[in-house]
């Protein structure tokens, strides 16, 4: 498994003060995701790291959902700041 390929955006200082944030938040789950992808194409029958993708999956969209209802600039700057797709619902 590569750990390079993964997202630093916030420098260190930042990630103490800010772990709370939405957007670390949502930078974390992402990374998480990253992770947990390339772990599923090693491993195709890993049923509980499948699950577990899905709920942080979830979780991050429930979190995406809820920032752009709120501040639609930071969304969208935070959306091409991690390249994911923008959701179908907003």
């Amino acid at each position: 498994m590569v750990k390079n390929s993964f997202i630093s955006v916030i420098s260190q200082e930042e990630k103490e003060e800010n772990r709370g944030s939405l957007e670390f938040q949502i930078i974390s789950f992402t990374n998480k995701i990253r992770r947990l992808t390339s772990h599923l194409e090693l491993h195709r029958k890993d049923y509980l790291s499948q699950r577990g993708l899905r709920k942080i999956l979830g979780k991050r969209q429930r979190l995406l959902s809820y920032l752009a209802k709120k501040n639609r600039v930071r969304y969208k700057e935070l959306i091409s700041q991690l390249a994911i797709r923008e959701s179908k619902m907003s």
